[in-house]
């Protein structure tokens, strides 16, 4: 009996040394499985954009009232965050991807004849374009899913704020893309006026919503000789470096700001002009010359010092667009010698493809300005374009655009010579852009916290 007992308490002791064995791996699993969990929500957190999956869809259901103080999301995402493989930070790269033909999307965001406010230049099909594949593009990053515009949730976000684009005529195209896309989101009176502050300055507003999304024209930031938007010199630069308040005193009560130049910068020289008294195209102006990479940097160390003085970035949301593509040397894309854009109908399908006149120098020009700005406290969120422009040789308006003088007898044999392959038909590219601007001015859980 005694060995009896003693051999069921050893088989006792046993037991419960192997339960604990058991229970000790049990609870290592719970606890790395509540650690990585854990993990993964803060990384989701930390993302610059983040996107969150909603049920309704306020742009296919009309009946369903989008109201934003009902934790309403900016964006309607339909497709989830596909990560391609597990990390720390889980961010997504939404300026690295491809063009994917998709006729079945949400694209284009609306029709170019019910958008009264667009400009004749871009208007492609009005004027003659008759093919409309290149509206049907969707921008797909590498490794995640694009948000989904969402113009109701946009508008309501924009209520009393003041969206202003200021720069070349490319960020006026972009500002008619944003007036296009929002129209049919705004209720009540609208209204579009031009001309005003000497012809710099576009104003849309929307009177019940108190929104103004406006356009300043100051296709180099600075004062210079190409500050007349409808009278200006293209054979030469000359800018007065250090002077910006001439036009900056106008931008300074905008609650979001979106700055780009680059196209005027392209000519190998620029002139400076020295001392006040001499004139911007004056017969007797003294001035240094200097390569237009040097001015670009110059000018944007103007531009930042002046955005670090007088801009309070707590309060005013500031991007500043990238480069943007010219295709006006076929060649680049195996086409022919002595021909650009005119009749190209396809993107080019290699995501790496980049055209000859866009200078990579300068995006990093571009870069460098603001990572120093970002380093004394001053946020300026870059809207990196400049790949995802490359490729669309089919999205220019060539000759299908709103002509001011006839063509020629020899541009209407070679109308590549008359072509316009720097700014953008629309619908079309700049709707992608507005929709990026949109995810980092307003990202979903900034949303769905109000």
């Amino acid at each position: 009996m005694g060995k009896k007992h003693h051999s069921k308490g050893s088989w006792d002791t046993k037991t419960m040394f192997h339960c604990s064995i058991v229970m000790f791996f049990l609870g290592g699993v719970a606890t790395l499985t509540f650690y990585r969990n854990n993990n993964n929500q803060e990384a989701a957190t930390s993302s610059n954009i983040k996107i969150t999956l909603t049920t309704t869809d306020p742009i296919t259901n009309p009946n369903i009232d989008t109201d934003i103080n009902t934790n309403t999301q900016v964006f309607d995402h339909q497709r989830r965050l596909k990560i391609a493989s597990s990390s720390s930070t889980d961010t997504c790269d939404l300026f690295s991807g491809k063009w994917v033909h998709d006729n079945n999307s949400h694209y284009p965001l609306y029709k170019e004849d019910e958008c009264p406010y667009l400009h004749g230049d871009l208007a492609c099909l009005t004027y003659g374009r008759k093919d409309s594949k290149f509206q049907q593009w969707r921008w797909q990053p590498h490794g995640c899913d694009f948000p989904r515009f969402d113009g109701k949730a946009i508008v309501e976000r924009l209520r009393g704020k003041r969206l202003l684009f200021v720069g070349d005529s490319v960020n006026r195209n972009q500002w008619d893309s944003m007036m296009c896309m929002l129209h049919s989101s705004i209720p009540g009176k609208k209204r579009v006026s031009m001309g005003g502050l000497n012809g710099t300055l576009y104003t849309f507003r929307a009177s019940d919503y108190n929104i103004s999304i406006d356009y300043y024209w100051a296709p180099m930031l600075v004062e210079s000789n190409g500050d007349d938007p409808s009278n200006h010199r293209l054979d030469h630069r000359t800018i007065r470096i250090k002077s910006i308040m001439k036009h900056a005193r106008h931008w300074v009560d905008a609650d979001i700001l979106v700055f780009n130049t680059y196209l005027w910068w392209r000519l190998p020289v620029i002139k400076l002009l020295k001392g006040v008294g001499s004139l911007l195209g004056g017969p007797n102006q003294v001035y240094d010359e200097v390569d237009n990479l040097r001015a670009y940097k110059m000018v944007l160390e103007t531009w930042s010092k002046w955005v670090h003085t007088h801009v309070d970035s707590s309060k005013t949301k500031m991007f500043f667009m990238g480069l943007t593509a010219t295709h006006s040397r076929a060649t680049d894309w195996g086409g022919n010698k002595n021909e650009g854009c005119y009749g190209e109908t396809e993107p080019v399908m290699d995501d790496r493809f980049w055209e000859s006149g866009t200078d990579p120098k300068m995006l990093r020009i571009l870069e460098s300005s603001l990572n120093r700005l970002k380093a004394k406290g001053v946020n300026v969120k870059l809207i990196n374009i400049t790949q995802l422009t490359q490729c669309r040789k089919d999205a220019h308006p060539t000759v299908h655009r709103k002509l001011w003088r006839p063509l020629t007898d020899d541009q209407q044999k070679n109308p590549h010579r008359a072509s316009d392959c720097t700014h953008w038909c629309l619908p079309g590219v700049p709707d992608i852009w507005n929709e990026l601007l949109l995810a980092y001015i307003f990202p979903a859980t900034e949303t769905a916290g109000k």
